[in-house]
């Protein structure tokens, strides 16, 4: 009976569990996987599945989507936001989609997780793509400040909002929360010139229901901060070590995207090579609805190999 019983609640509590994360699959499970990592903490892969998921499974992959523990649509207050809470999740995902190995695609903070997650787990990884991803946040914040200071250099409202933030803790959710404040303000995160195509696209995605179910949880980079002490990474090593285990890593960026130095994208060309980097034109952060089918060709290519 003891036995039967606690056999029950493991049932249960499985069963509970998996219904946690929220998760969705598009394409043919014969084609070559793709799981996509979204950005945050706090964010979801709303956008991505109603611009971009079905458009990518229709040239031929397997793709994958996913909201973190404690984001989006993955509702659980006992969330605790840590990278291992986040390494275990995704080890479920490919037990769930019965996936031994598949390319990673991340995107913004995402890249931050999934590079750690392919340092750990470079058997389950076929390729590792960087898609308008954090690789050093440092260089991310300190370029965004140094930007604010010339951009605002005339209004001194602004300027003494620049200081106030430069001069709070660097690992700290205010910190960065205020970071990518300013960089809004200074449209950091638009597509320069839409075109009829990329406007098309999220007229359309303003219409169904992954618009609708686009929340973001303002509790989630608290609680990440406050529990995770590896935050405010540099990975450009983690990079490195990541291809000389033989995992071919891609990147491919927005032109456009404000919160990256030119300098640090050429430090990323030179970590992952010529032929596995691109910069996309009038293309911002969310380079997968600013210039879908550019960003398509890039993955469908898969360039280096």
């Amino acid at each position: 009976m003891r036995f039967f019983v606690a056999a029950l609640w493991l049932l249960l509590y499985g069963s509970v569990n998996a219904q946690v994360i929220y998760s969705k699959d598009y394409g043919n499970p014969q084609n070559p996987a793709v799981i996509f990592i979204h950005g945050g903490p706090g964010g979801n892969s709303n956008l991505f599945e109603g611009t971009t998921a079905q458009a990518l499974a229709d040239r031929g992959f397997y793709v994958v989507v996913y909201d973190r523990r404690g984001e989006g649509r993955s509702k659980d207050e006992a969330a605790t936001m840590t990278f291992e809470e986040s390494f275990r999740d995704l080890l479920d995902i490919y037990d769930q989609y019965h996936l031994k190995k598949a390319v990673i695609l991340a995107h913004s903070f995402g890249g931050i997780i999934a590079t750690l997650f392919v340092q750990q787990f470079p058997e389950k990884v076929n390729a590792f793509i960087l898609a308008g991803a954090l690789f050093a946040q440092q260089e991310t914040y300190d370029h965004i400040l140094k930007c604010a200071s010339e951009h605002f250099k005339n209004d001194k409202t602004r300027i003494a909002e620049v200081l106030a933030i430069s001069r709070l803790g660097k690992n700290t959710a205010d910190y960065r929360k205020r970071c990518y404040e300013i960089a809004g303000k200074m449209n950091f995160f638009n597509m320069p010139v839409p075109t009829k195509e990329s406007k098309d696209l999220r007229e359309a995605f303003e219409k169904t229901v992954f618009y609708t179910t686009s929340v973001r949880n303002q509790e989630s980079p608290v609680k990440f901060y406050k529990n995770e002490i590896a935050n405010n990474l540099d990975n450009q090593p983690v990079l490195k070590s990541i291809r000389k285990k033989g995992i071919p890593v891609y990147a491919v960026y927005g032109q456009d995207d404000g919160i990256f130095s030119a300098a640090q994208l050429s430090k990323l060309k030179d970590i992952v090579g010529e032929n596995y980097f691109q910069l996309i034109e009038n293309c911002s952060h969310y380079l997968f609805a600013d210039q879908r089918e550019a960003f398509i060709q890039f993955v469908a290519q898969k360039p280096g190999n």
